[in-house]
């Protein structure tokens, strides 16, 4: 959840996220920062490079998490969550990244240890995950993919 404010934060998003918005943010931010804008041994040249690195990151996130982006994948997630098992999951800090049995890889934003907690303990993972995780949760698919041996 830090990682979504600091880059709606960054873009000047208030609520919900507008591609239109969004992008014409973007655009007008990498113009500002873009590292072929100032001189070599200029002093803001660094600080310009790691700054569009930033810029680039985020935007590429607030995308994947924006309700259209999630529109137009819906049928793809509901086809994964529905019919594919859990074949694992990791939490660290407030992220549960969930593998699915077909190789895709989900991240799910704001997720506690006590709800996390609950997951593992449950007897049916997937029934808990369908009840508890994947409705309540803002999610992207993760670039991550499982490699095939």
């Amino acid at each position: 959840m830090k990682r979504i404010s600091q880059y709606k934060k960054l873009f000047s998003v208030e609520k919900e996220i507008d591609l239109k918005t969004l992008k014409k943010s973007y655009r007008n931010l990498v113009k500002e920062w873009h590292p072929d804008k100032f001189q070599e041994n200029d002093s803001k040249a660094e600080e310009a490079e790691l700054k569009s690195r930033e810029i680039i990151d985020g935007y590429h996130f607030l995308v994947s998490i924006a309700p259209e982006t999630i529109a137009a994948n819906l049928d793809v997630y509901t086809e994964t969550i529905n019919n594919s098992g859990i074949a694992d999951y990791i939490h660290k800090g407030m992220l549960l990244e969930i593998t699915f049995l077909d190789g895709t890889t989900y991240e799910y934003f704001g997720v506690t240890k006590p709800i996390y907690i609950k997951m593992i303990n449950s007897n049916k993972l997937n029934r808990f995950a369908k009840r508890s995780i994947y409705p309540n949760y803002i999610y992207r698919k993760s670039k991550r993919t499982v490699q095939e041996a």
